[in-house]
């Protein structure tokens, strides 16, 4: 099992943010506990957001006021239920609802997201000063990557609305992104990371397994396994590192041990470029790619890229389902991205 990491906190305003009700009297203030923890978890990589009753004008005005607009991605601001906010800002950001907490100072508001949302962790207001010290808002390492989170997130919202300007093919609104895509070796400036992204990573993980610091390590300097990590930048600015393979190399083949990518790219088709990438660099060395597959009931669509990619199942071992590649040759990479493919697995035992 994965240790619960908390991905984004979702805040009610009155007399949760600030005190006062803002409805009743604009002259609210703010709690200053409660600024010093969302920019303290801003920048460990947690994501701010709000689900609030309140008039959304009013509401952005004030938070303008304060300084503290940037901070709250996708904002929910309205006089429905505080559930169906936090159900809009999980299919917002593409996150679990599990990966939520949320903070109200209202029974009423935290029993009614209990009730309808029992994977989201609730807080009392009155427990803002704690928070920072519970083990879900406290990953392992703080990276780049963590702390221009928000920016990222930011640029993706940039980017869906581009997108929803568009009119014509999906492949004419990828060309216009001008992708490019890095896969290289995992070095030992980027391991904090690919710990991070195993973490992290739910939907597309291809086995559920994650892999800490000195496990990674340990591949770099082994001539058995081929470490590698992705990257993505497009007009809009830079992914960060977005995704981690993991290969086994054995006599006659590679073994996809784990793939996974982050959830902000699923829908731009990198985990079917990568494997791609990596069939043509399989074939290349007249090596079999074989691929392990866990059913962690969050991952299908992993399976299906397998699948679509040309892998067939071949036999279980033990829980894992082993997906072998047909071998078919006529393996194209699309013209709208451009890849930056560096040197895989040239010094590696039967590569």
């Amino acid at each position: 099992m994965k240790p619960k990491q908390i991905k984004c906190l979702v805040w009610d305003l009155d007399n949760t943010l600030w005190q006062g009700i803002l409805a009743e009297d604009t002259s609210v203030y703010l709690i200053k506990k409660a600024v010093d923890l969302i920019k303290d978890l801003d920048q460990r990589g947690v994501l701010i957001s709000i689900a609030s009753k309140n008039d959304e004008d009013l509401a952005m005005r004030k938070l303008k006021e304060f300084g503290l607009s940037d901070y709250f991605i996708y904002p929910q601001i309205h006089w429905g239920s505080k559930s169906e906010s936090i159900r809009i800002i999980a299919s917002e950001l593409n996150i679990n609802l599990d990966a939520i907490a949320f903070i109200d100072d209202q029974d009423y508001e935290l029993e009614e997201v209990r009730y309808a949302l029992p994977e989201v962790m609730c807080i009392h207001a009155n427990q803002v000063g704690t928070i920072s010290n519970l083990s879900a808002f406290n990953p392992k390492y703080i990276t780049e990557d963590s702390k221009n989170r928000r920016l990222m997130y930011m640029n993706d919202r940039k980017r869906r609305e581009f997108e929803e300007e568009m009119n014509g093919p999906q492949e004419q609104f990828l060309s216009s992104l001008n992708m490019k895509l890095t896969i290289g070796p995992l070095n030992n400036e980027d391991l904090k990371r690919a710990e991070e992204l195993t973490i992290r990573t739910n939907q597309l993980n291809s086995t559920g397994n994650t892999y800490d610091f000195e496990e990674l390590q340990d591949m770099i300097n082994s001539k058995k396994f081929i470490p590698l990590i992705i990257g993505l930048s497009d007009r809009f600015g830079d992914y960060g590192k977005i995704g981690l393979v993991v290969i086994e190399v054995k006599e006659g083949k590679w073994i996809i041990r784990l793939m996974l990518m982050s959830c902000r790219v699923m829908s731009r088709g990198i985990g079917s470029i990568i494997i791609r990438i990596l069939i043509q660099e399989a074939q290349l060395r007249q090596v079999n790619l074989l691929a392990d597959f866990v059913d962690t009931g969050r991952n299908r669509m992993m399976y299906v890229t397998y699948k679509f990619a040309g892998f067939s199942e071949k036999n279980y071992v033990d829980d894992i389902l082993i997906l072998e590649h047909n071998n078919v040759t006529n393996i194209t990479l699309p013209d709208y991205i451009q890849i930056d493919c560096q040197q895989i697995g040239g010094e590696h035992e039967g590569a």
